[in-house]
This record gives structure tokens, C-alpha cells and sequence, in this order.
């Protein structure tokens, strides 16, 4: 995520054409490391969120309320009594850091006009909340850092306010051509992290996207770039400076795979084919953005006992397996033993007592071969020996292929079980696997519950000449689609030896369909399954009326005999979501 220098240039410009003249009429501390002001500007009001929290600090308008404990922390009282009503006169950004600083006026006690600092600091770990007076003194932070934890920098009450320069950047907004010239051909690392090194406020993102424009190789060594390839840069360079000297931003989010992969407030060319949602607002755009991830995490979250439960049994299951497969290995000489019994009662007739070993012409394959004997045992006793050997090995075969037959099978059915939690996006969606689980005998059902009300659906897209495309998120939904919701001429897409969904391409018009609706309804067989990560995916598909439910089979398996194959990419971008 870019929430660097130029993603804060933006933000301040929209907080402070939205805030200053306002007055702050609540404060709240929904977190330990967070705030949330209502702000009155007239006759609009803004909720303005500040989070220092070291894995996600953020600042935006937000239209969200949220509760506060009780009690209200001393930093959060700290701040009514000071700037509650105040009035914001500024907000700033120096230069590119990831800083913002709101200058607040209030009346004190006696009724003097008095000025204060509320200043957010998004520096990862480091992020932080700090409130100073006139003098840049700390008054208090949402975080105490004493010089035990920092020998930079102490945040304490009563210390001088200050931006720490732990590195030496440049500011990108008032560099020269002569600097940029310079600065760049004297650093031994790649291209984008000499820009990103060198000056403040350009992400990795940012970098690489300024070495898309410049048609310049980002990861070749930044010494080597020659005087054409410095002016090209500076070509893209300059003008994204000047973009945000004057305010001029684009916020969009980057979808890959119809999943939220990066935004930025500049168009970002370097994500070629990927569809992008631009925004007016970059509030809006935060608030979507981490929204949707938030939401993908917390579901990772939820599912977290699910997995464990599947890959404890898989795990368990692979071992047996594994362990049956090496024993299947040592009863493939049963057949020989046979051989050697039935050559001893063919041949041993003239063995000399006391025989170790007999040549003999092996009728089945016209070659010699010896057979080993024991020489304390008569010839039919060596037989017998042998014959014996052969019964016991053929029937621990037997046994053994079925048993692995049945281990095999389980493994498939909880990789398709993992495949399902892979693809879950609501928590509606584990209700099904979690059900699943508890009817395959993996979860217990606790005693007086019912079986849990299924909401979740499969997933419908539309291909790009109109066709509807169906996709199981798991194996109930894999076999509603298959055997209820499919009719005979529909076509059945599934990636090919690998646990993945079932996906219907539904064949609700006259005449043939398209090529490329067949590529489109691949493309999704391959994205919802264990070849997400590949290049390239094999996929078979062959019509509905094909595919048949084994007896006794496990949700989502069935079985096929005539069918096509296509290889094909797992890129799923352009295929239109209708609803999950």
C-alpha cells in the first residue's frame, strides 16, 4: 500500500479544504492508539479518523461512528479540555513527510487566544499522536517514547517537538535538475530504491511507477544510468513534483483478479490490464480500500480454527499414506514368490539334498532364473515356503490398495475442503465448510445446536458476450451447481487433477457459443483453484449431462469419462462479477 508522502500531500489538501474554519465539537478515543473528531464547518460535519496504529495508521474523513469505551483515556480528556470547540485554522504537510500538523485556535481560562498543535506522525512502528503548544513543547502523545525505547527522539510530556532525520532525503518538491543528476548515479542499488532512498515521500510504488513511465529497467543498478535515461526520469520526474505543488491528484485503487491490489492519488501505469476505481475523494478511497481488506482479513481471521482442523487431518492423512504406499512397495515381489513356488514343484524333483540355490527356465518369460532355497528344506517344503509368502503378501495387497484407495480419497476431499476456505470471502461462506467438517466427522457438533441456516451463494459473472458463469465456493455448492442447477447442454469447467470449484457455463441461448466465453469460464476454473499461483492451468470441460455423482461419493466429486482440455491463464481481470 502507497500511503506515503504524495498519498498525505493529497490528504491534506482534501482536510483542509474540508476542515479549516471548522470547529471540533466531540473528540473520542475509540482506540488506545486512535482518535475520531466531529468537526462543524458550517453547516456540514466531518468525523476525521487518526490512527498511529503500528500495522495500519491512517488519517481520513470517514462517515463511520465508532464506540468509545466508557471512560474516556487521559489523553482523549487531555485534548477536550484544551481544543474541544477550538476552531482549525491549518492543515499542513512539511514538505513530502508523512506528517500532518493541525493548527488549532481555542480561548484558555482567562479568555486569551491561545494556539495549539495536534499533529499525526504515519511512520509505521513509529506512527504516533502528538499535541504541543505555541512553543512546539509536547504537552502530552498518544504513545510515551522515552530515550529507553528511542535514542533519537524522547515523546514525552514537557520535551521540545521536533521531525527526527534519521536519513539524509531530499525533498522531491524543491530538488533541482543539477541535484537529481547527481543524486541518483551515485548509489550502487536498483533504480526504483535509489529514488525511494532518496527522497522523501516516494513509496516503492511511486518508484516503480516513475521507472514504468521512463521506459527505464527499475531493477537495473541506478550507477549505470546513462545521461538520456537521468533526463527521462526527470522528464516524469518534474512534472509528478509539479502535480503536487499544485494539487493535482487522481486517487484510484487497483483491482487485480477483482481484489483491491494497490492504490495511489496518481494514475499507476505499471499496473497494465489491471481495472482501477478512480475516486474524487481519497477519504472515500481509504475508507473502501481497507474496508475490503479488512474484510478479507477478517475472515482469514474467522477461519483460522477451520484450517487448522483440515491441515491437521490432511497432514495425518498424507503420513498414512505415504507409509501404506511403502508398504504396497515391498509386496510387489509376491508374484516372484509365486513363480519361484511353482518352478520348485515343476523342477525340484532332481535337486540334490542340501541345494542352496536352483537354475531353472522361467516358462513365463523364457529366461533362466535362480531361486533361492533353503538348503535345511526339501524341495516342496521351499515350495511351500514360497507359496506362503505369496498368499500373505497378495492378501496384505489387497488390503492395503483399498485402504489406500479410501486415504487417497480423503486427502483429495480436504484439499478440496482448504481449496473452499481459500476462496470464502464472507463469513456466510464458512457456514457451508464448517458444515462440511462436522458431517464428515471432523467437528463434533455441540449437543442441542441445529444445523446452521445457509445464506451463502456461488458466485455469478458474466462473460464478455453476455453468458452466465456460475462458480461453487465450495463442495455443497459444487454439487447444487452440477446435478441442480445445471441442465444437460451447459457446459461443466473444472481444473484438471487438483482440488478447485465447479464452474457452469450456462448455454441459455440458441446457436454456439462463443470461444471466448469458453476461455472466460477457464480462466475462472483455473483462478478458483490450487492453480491460482500458476501461469498456466489445465482445464477440463465437457457438457453437464457427462459428468456423473459416484455411489457413495464425497460432496464436489464426481466422475467424467469424455470431456476437452484447454491450457489457459488464471487472470481473471475483465470478467464481470454479477454478485458473490
Amino acid at each position: 500500500m502507497a500511503f506515503d508522502g504524495i498519498t498525505i500531500a493529497c490528504i491534506r489538501k482534501e482536510l483542509d479544504a474540508a476542515l479549516t474554519g471548522g470547529r471540533i465539537i466531540k473528540i473520542a478515543q475509540p482506540q488506545s492508539d486512535a482518535l475520531l473528531l466531529t468537526i462543524r464547518n458550517g453547516r456540514e460535519q466531518h468525523r476525521l479518523f487518526l490512527s498511529a496504529s503500528a500495522s495500519l495508521p491512517l488519517a481520513y474523513l470517514t462517515p463511520d461512528n465508532m464506540s468509545s469505551p466508557l471512560t474516556a483515556p487521559n489523553f482523549c480528556m487531555l485534548l477536550r479540555k484544551y481544543i474541544q470547540n477550538g476552531k482549525i485554522t491549518a492543515v499542513s504537510q512539511p514538505g513530502l513527510e508523512r506528517i500532518l500538523r493541525f493548527t488549532i485556535e481555542h480561548l484558555n481560562d482567562l479568555g486569551d487566544l491561545c494556539l495549539k498543535s495536534l499533529i499525526i506522525e504515519i511512520m509505521g512502528k513509529h506512527s504516533n499522536i502528538i499535541f504541543c503548544d505555541e512553543n512546539e513543547t509536547i504537552i502530552d502523545s498518544i504513545k510515551h517514547v522515552s530515550i529507553a525505547v528511542s535514542s533519537v527522539r524522547e515523546v514525552l510530556p514537557g520535551r521540545p517537538y521536533f521531525i527526527p532525520r534519521t536519513q539524509e532525503k531530499a525533498d522531491p518538491l524543491t530538488t533541482a535538475r543539477k541535484d537529481f543528476d547527481a543524486l541518483l548515479p551515485t548509489r550502487a542499488i536498483p533504480v526504483h530504491k535509489a529514488l525511494y532512498m532518496a527522497y522523501t515521500g516516494i513509496s516503492p510504488i511511486i518508484a516503480q511507477e516513475l521507472c514504468h513511465r521512463a521506459g527505464t529497467d527499475a531493477d537495473r543498478p541506478a550507477q549505470t544510468l546513462t545521461q538520456n535515461e537521468l533526463e527521462r526520469l526527470w522528464q516524469v520526474f518534474a512534472p509528478l513534483t509539479q502535480d503536487i505543488r499544485s494539487g493535482r491528484f487522481s486517487p484510484a485503487i487497483v483491482y487485480e483478479n477483482d481484489s483491491p491490489r494497490e492504490y495511489a492519488c496518481i494514475p499507476l501505469t505499471v499496473y497494465q490490464g489491471c481495472k482501477s476505481r478512480n475516486y474524487d475523494s481519497v477519504s472515500a478511497l481509504l475508507h473502501d480500500y481497507y474496508a475490503e481488506k479488512n474484510a478479507v482479513t477478517h475472515v482469514r481471521q474467522k477461519s483460522a480454527d477451520l484450517r487448522r482442523i483440515v491441515q491437521t487431518a490432511l497432514e495425518r492423512n498424507v503420513k498414512k499414506y505415504d507409509l501404506q504406499l511403502a508398504q504396497i512397495k515391498d509386496t510387489e515381489k509376491k508374484d516372484l514368490y509365486r513363480v519361484y513356488g511353482e518352478l520348485l514343484n515343476t523342477y525340484g524333483y532332481g535337486l540334490s539334498p542340501g541345494c542352496k540355490s536352483m537354475e531353472a527356465l522361467n516358462y513365463y518369460t523364457g529366461e533362466m532364473i535362480t531361486v533361492p532355497l533353503d538348503p535345511t528344506l526339501t524341495p516342496q517344503e521351499n515350495a511351500k515356503k514360497y507359496f506362503d509368502k505369496y498368499g500373505k503378501l497378495k492378501r496384505t495387497s489387497e488390503a492395503l490398495s483399498e485402504l489406500t484407495g479410501k486415504v487417497k480419497t480423503e486427502i483429495d476431499h480436504l484439499e478440496s475442503i482448504a481449496a473452499s476456505l481459500d476462496i470464502a470471502l464472507k463469513e456466510a461462506d464458512l457456514v457451508q465448510i464448517r458444515e462440511e467438517l462436522i458431517e464428515s466427522g471432523y467437528i463434533r457438533r455441540k449437543s442441542g445446536t441445529k444445523k446452521a441456516r445457509i445464506t451463502s451463494r456461488p458466485l455469478h459473472y458474466q462473460s464478455s458476450d453476455g453468458y452466465d458463469i456460475y462458480v461453487g465456493k465450495n463442495n455443497y455448492q459444487n454439487d447444487e451447481l452440477t446435478f441442480h442447477f445445471a441442465e444437460g447442454r451447459d457446459w461443466w469447467f473444472h481444473a484438471k487433477g487438483m482440488a478447485g470449484s465447479h464452474v457452469i457455463l450456462k448455454a441459455d441461448r440458441d446457436g454456439e457459443i462463443p470461444d471466448r466465453a469458453f476461455e472466460e469460464a477457464g480462466r475462472l476454473a483455473a483462478y478458483y483453484s490450487r492453480a491460482r499461483e500458476q501461469q498456466k492451468a489445465e482445464i477440463d470441460y465437457t457438457l453437464k449431462k457427462n459428468v456423473k455423482k459416484p455411489g457413495g461419493g464425497a460432496p464436489g466429486f464426481v466422475i467424467y469419462y469424455t470431456n476437452y482440455s484447454l491450457v489457459i491463464s488464471p487472470d481473471i481481470s475483465g470478467i464481470r462479477l454479477l454478485s458473490d
